[in-house]
């Protein structure tokens, strides 16, 4: 599941949302690794620069990204944080933050024809899809509140050969 941080005609750049590595977020960056949500890893955010960290916040209810200094407004209350911010002086502001090795990015172009030959589902994002664990059925329950008939997609087995 894939989250989008940025569109434009140069190109799109995303996270993927459902990937927690075996990393410790405080085993590579100290300062931040208290202050993420559970589970404190390092989520793989996708291919592309993956010695490249990105954070995302969900912000509390009430707060904008201009009035929380250290963040860019992505979409409502989510937001992308500098890592170079003093992590304490957020943790009032937002519902949680997870850190992202590494996006999934995509040429000019590249996307738009992905979605024309039907290879995605472009749904609307909530901010604690973000913060998802992975014991939660993120893809199942993101599909399931679309309603029908793309909601019928949440009920295929994981491996359809065990259909």
């Amino acid at each position: 599941m894939v989250f989008v941080i940025d569109h434009r005609d140069e190109g799109t750049l995303g996270v993927v949302l459902n990937r927690p590595s075996d990393v410790p977020v405080d085993e590579v960056l100290p300062n931040w690794g208290e202050h993420v949500v559970e589970p404190q890893a390092v989520f793989v955010g996708g291919p592309v620069e993956k010695k490249t960290a990105l954070c995302l916040a969900a912000l509390r209810t009430g707060e904008t990204a201009a009035s929380v200094p250290g963040v860019i407004a992505v979409r409502g209350p989510v937001a992308l944080v500098d890592l170079d911010a003093d992590p304490d002086s957020l943790v009032a502001k937002v519902r949680g933050l997870r850190v992202f090795a590494g996006y999934a990015g995509w040429d000019s172009g590249q996307l738009a024809g992905e979605i024309d030959r039907g290879d995605w589902l472009i749904v609307p994002a909530l901010p604690s899809d973000v913060l998802a664990t992975p014991t939660r059925d993120l893809w199942g329950q993101v599909l399931r509140r679309q309603g029908l008939p793309t909601a019928l997609l949440a009920t295929h087995p994981g491996d359809l050969q065990r259909n």
